[in-house]
């Protein structure tokens, strides 16, 4: 069998590409994160008003403290042993030889057919390695009654999303090797503009491509409560057409709602969940922070910063690896770059989400004027979601998409002071 090609094409080229080939792509660098970092710093909203210091103490009882923590413990070893292996697998492959032997390994003689195939199996390698402390995790949800799902449907959400994941990766692997093979020296530059161009088609299709994979939705019922929240949205200035229910509780009995999407798939989701088991003044407020993400754009926001990141990433590929990507036996060494950089960008991506959570909130008691019930809600969503109340420091940072409950308690009980409603503790000690 034929050797497969596993590099750029060679030429000379001249002395002046060569050094603008060297020059320019730290030239766009600079500029790109500059892009980057001016629209984070002047969108993101990094204070919206004074906080007294969170204190789990004054809205939860005891027996709440103890059971979030009991679950934390049991949950967190199970869950923090899954996310380390889904990090080390890529890592060890792609920074030692073994990711190159995997792909001398495959008998395919074409590129473009071997390169899909070891993405395929390194992604469903880690979801196998994975699987052993998933399945605890999952567990230990059922146990303290947040999870619903049969383990046909757990399995079934797991194949789907190995499917949407080995896609994802394999369009960008192919992509960029193809580019590379195409143009030597300047693949970064088309690379770069089809991986912004990439997020925002993501963003805009998600709803309408992705989220039916995983629930089905209908329309809210006509009633007074739908046509309190259309009405809601024309008093907020947001176009939305339709509320849409999601089918969570075949999986959880956790509460929740969300906006996707933008311009024509953007979509306001409620879960079943919340309709049932919250009061409907509680469920009105979930909808005003909802309203809030789509009043501020948030999605689009998101998506722009989504965009800039993406496209800093292929330059900085470009400045780490050159020419080499265009070798598909480096192909694992590109899924490590991509899952070490998604790492390392993630306490900033959870920075950035957490004052557009605060901003939703403050939206929400700006439109609804009750920081009691707010609290309230607050509160019960957290009892009955489990939710972290104190986090590590480290943990928060690494995966609080969220302001905690207690933060986002202290903002109603702030807002309740300012304007003269002050918003006593719900534990009386």
């Amino acid at each position: 069998m034929s050797e497969r090609p596993s590099g750029p094409a060679t030429g000379a080229e001249p002395p002046r590409s060569r050094e603008l080939g060297r020059r320019v792509p730290w030239l766009a660098g600079v500029l790109v994160a500059a892009a980057l970092v001016v629209v984070i710093v002047t969108t993101t909203p990094w204070h919206l008003i004074d906080l007294p210091k969170p204190d789990p103490a004054l809205d939860f009882t005891t027996a709440e403290i103890d059971r979030q923590q009991r679950f934390r413990a049991e949950l967190l070893p199970w869950s923090t042993a899954s996310w380390i292996v889904s990090l080390l697998v890529p890592l060890v492959i792609g920074f030692s030889p073994l990711g190159r032997r995997m792909y001398d390994a495959l008998p395919l003689r074409r590129w473009y057919l071997a390169v899909p195939v070891l993405v395929a199996g390194l992604v469903l390698l880690t979801s196998v390695l994975t699987a052993p402390f998933d399945v605890m995790a999952e567990r230990v949800t059922r146990d303290y009654g947040l999870s619903t799902e049969s383990w046909g449907l757990w399995l079934r959400d797991r194949a789907v999303n190995w499917a949407l994941t080995s896609l994802a990766l394999i369009a960008i692997a192919v992509g960029l090797i193809a580019l590379a093979k195409r143009w030597r020296t300047w693949w970064w530059v088309p690379a770069s503009i089809a991986a912004a161009v990439l997020v925002l088609g993501v963003s805009f299709a998600y709803p309408v491509l992705v989220e039916p994979r995983f629930n089905d939705f209908t329309s809210l019922a006509p009633g007074p409560q739908r046509d309190e929240f259309l009405q809601m949205a024309r008093e907020d200035g947001v176009p939305v057409k339709d509320v849409l229910v999601a089918d969570a509780s075949k999986r959880t009995t956790a509460l929740n709602a969300y906006v996707s999407g933008f311009g024509s798939t953007r979509r306001l989701v409620i879960y079943d969940t919340l309709l049932n088991g919250a009061s409907p003044a509680q469920v009105k407020l979930v909808v005003a922070h909802e309203l809030g993400h789509a009043a501020e754009g948030d999605v689009l926001h998101g998506t722009a910063i989504g965009a800039l990141g993406a496209a800093f990433a292929v330059i900085l590929l470009r400045l780490l690896l050159g020419a080499k990507v265009a070798d598909p036996r480096r192909t694992a060494l590109l899924l490590a770059l991509i899952v070490l950089g998604t790492t390392l960008a993630a306490p900033v991506q959870n920075l950035i989400s957490r004052k557009i959570e605060a901003r939703a909130d403050y939206h929400s008691l700006r439109l609804t004027d009750d920081p009691r019930t707010f609290v309230e809600m607050q509160h019960a969503l957290s009892v009955r979601n489990i939710s972290g109340l104190d986090p590590a420091r480290w943990r928060y940072w690494m995966f609080a998409s969220h302001p905690t409950p207690p933060e986002r308690i202290a903002m109603g009980r702030a807002w309740g002071d300012e304007h003269g409603d002050p918003v006593p503790p719900l534990v009386q000690r």
